[in-house]
């Protein structure tokens, strides 16, 4: 997992305000189903919204707990929606610049 400065968790802002959620926490919370769904967001998309329709008041945890389990970064977390990202390995398939 790479390090984000500021400058680009504000890039990442940016491009994810129009994207809406791929992944809906619901009454089962994080089980791995979701992190298979989020592990294959991450890597069509390398910036996803995960959003919460339950365990709202637990969002942040759950948001760090996905992060971490899926090796990406938890951008921010707005309301109740997180946003992640992980770069693809290959610099070939990039979609994102950070730059």
């Amino acid at each position: 997992m790479m390090v984000l400065t500021s400058k680009q968790r504000k890039i990442l802002e940016k491009q994810a305000h129009d994207l809406s959620p791929v992944v809906i926490i619901g009454q089962h919370g994080v089980t791995e189903n979701l992190l298979k769904m989020v592990e294959d967001s991450l890597k069509a998309h390398e910036l996803i919204k995960v959003k919460f329709n339950e365990y709202k008041d637990d969002k942040r945890e759950y948001s760090e707990d996905i992060a971490n389990r899926t090796d990406s970064n938890l951008v921010r977390v707005i309301g109740n929606v997180a946003i992640f990202y992980r770069q693809n390995e290959d610099p070939e398939k990039r979609l994102i610049s950070l730059k």
